[in-house]
């Protein structure tokens, strides 16, 4: 039985986690706020391509012959890997061939009622990743993190009482720190990989000011920069973050200060006039900013340097 409170355009959108279960042909959940699938017991016939549901999902892909798509990424999940998506969002099967083993955990935001990662778990950016930006595992991480999915899978199959759901919640944010703590290794041990992305970002960033766009359109944005990246814009300031100290927006402020300083120091020209080449609609946001990076205003700033 498919929920079929929203179906639209052939996208399925999923309010309920039995609506789901009951679509994908698995048995129902014993708790209504949380379920972990076996994708083997997903029914041959499940026709479920694309979806949107309301809940977190954290899913374990040891092998997958076909792609997924979320957000603007495809993912070849050949080796397999950990992917983690935010309620709300898109995902489709786009190959009909596609033979995939693991776990998916999914939750709704509800269950973290009355806890505090209610509050927190919006630090791990990760749920707005990409799908091609998915966490790779050792094998030694690998155990770590399917020891983690076996312990909430036994506590689900346990009789509900009054610790369960603190239980569960206390799993998943250890599962959640083992991620953050894969991904910040990941982000070192895949220079190959995110170093031409440093250096993508870095040409971009100066040439948005050597051509003075600045000007034309504004200072620029994170989602600029991930956009012409084509990554997302939380993977994009961790990965800088991870390997260069600073995110995104300290990497634009500290570009906007280094021209900013080079203009007050070889021109003529005035404060106001610099914090508009410079994309700021009102002065005063320029001088704050310069301020409180340089602890000078710019005139300070300009006369020191003549």
């Amino acid at each position: 039985m498919i929920d079929r409170s929203v179906l639209e355009n052939g996208i399925h959108h999923f309010r309920s986690i039995s609506g789901l279960c009951g679509a994908l042909g698995v048995a129902r959940p014993k708790h209504p706020l949380i379920t972990m699938i076996n994708h083997d017991d997903i029914a041959a016939d499940a026709k479920v391509k694309y979806l949107v549901h309301d809940f977190y999902m954290i899913s374990y892909k040891s092998n997958l012959n076909g792609k997924l798509k979320y957000g603007q990424g495809y993912y070849d999940f050949d080796e397999g890997g950990l992917i983690f998506i935010a309620p709300n969002q898109p995902i489709s099967v786009v190959d009909d061939n596609d033979v995939c083993k693991g776990y998916s955990l999914f939750f709704h935001p509800d269950l973290l009622s009355g806890s505090h990662l209610i509050k927190s778990i919006t630090k791990y950016g990760f749920f707005n990743y990409n799908i091609n930006e998915a966490l790779h595992l050792s094998e030694k991480e690998k155990q770590k993190i399917l020891n983690i999915f076996e312990e909430i899978k036994d506590e689900l199959e346990t009789a509900i009482d009054d610790s369960s759901q603190e239980l569960v919640v206390s799993y998943i944010e250890v599962l959640l720190n083992y991620s953050n703590r894969y991904y910040k290794r990941q982000f070192i041990t895949r220079k190959a990989v995110n170093s031409p992305v440093i250096e993508r970002f870095e040409k971009t960033l100066n040439n948005y000011y050597a051509e003075d766009l600045p000007l034309q359109n504004g200072i620029p944005s994170v989602k600029y920069f991930s956009d012409q990246l084509n990554v997302s814009a939380g993977y994009l300031s961790d990965l800088l973050r991870n390997l260069t100290g600073s995110n995104t927006q300290q990497h634009i402020h500290a570009k906007l200060i280094e021209v900013a300083k080079q203009k007050l120091a070889a021109t003529d020209l005035t404060a106001a006039e610099i914090a508009y080449e410079l994309g700021f609609e009102h002065p005063q946001s320029f001088n704050k900013l310069f301020k409180n990076k340089t602890k000078m205003t710019p005139l300070q700033y300009k006369q020191l340097a003549g």
